[in-house]
């Protein structure tokens, strides 16, 4: 599931992450990435995982169909998680964007904001 936060950057998707993502979480997400570009920004993430446990089947193949359209209309993305495979997952994702990405645990939420806030 995936969880809008409120944010005062206006190029910046911030979200909670928990459970398995869906096909509808990454529609959603998809809607908000075309909001932003609409306005000629690159797209900046921060997602704040819990309890994460990836994808669902529809949900993984929607959301590689998204990247895979719009990896050049990313911007910096702060990935922050309680598991190790989350922080191979973000270092993976840097191989295939020229986007700037950085992993914090949970305990330096904060200092992930700051970072993705610049």
């Amino acid at each position: 599931m995936i969880d809008l936060l409120k944010t005062e950057k206006e190029n910046l998707i911030a979200a909670t992450l928990e459970g398995k993502i869906s096909k509808s979480d990454v529609e959603l997400m998809h809607t908000r990435i075309h909001e932003i570009l609409n306005k000629n920004q690159k797209v900046d993430f921060y997602f704040e995982m819990h309890d994460f446990h990836g994808y669902d089947l529809e949900g993984l193949w929607a959301d590689l169909k998204v990247d895979a359209s719009h990896l050049s209309d990313y911007g910096n993305m702060a990935f922050v998680g309680e598991k190790k495979w989350q922080e191979w997952a973000a270092k993976a994702a840097n191989f295939f964007t020229s986007s700037e990405v950085q992993f914090f645990e949970l305990k330096d939420k904060e200092l992930a904001k700051k970072w993705i806030a610049q």
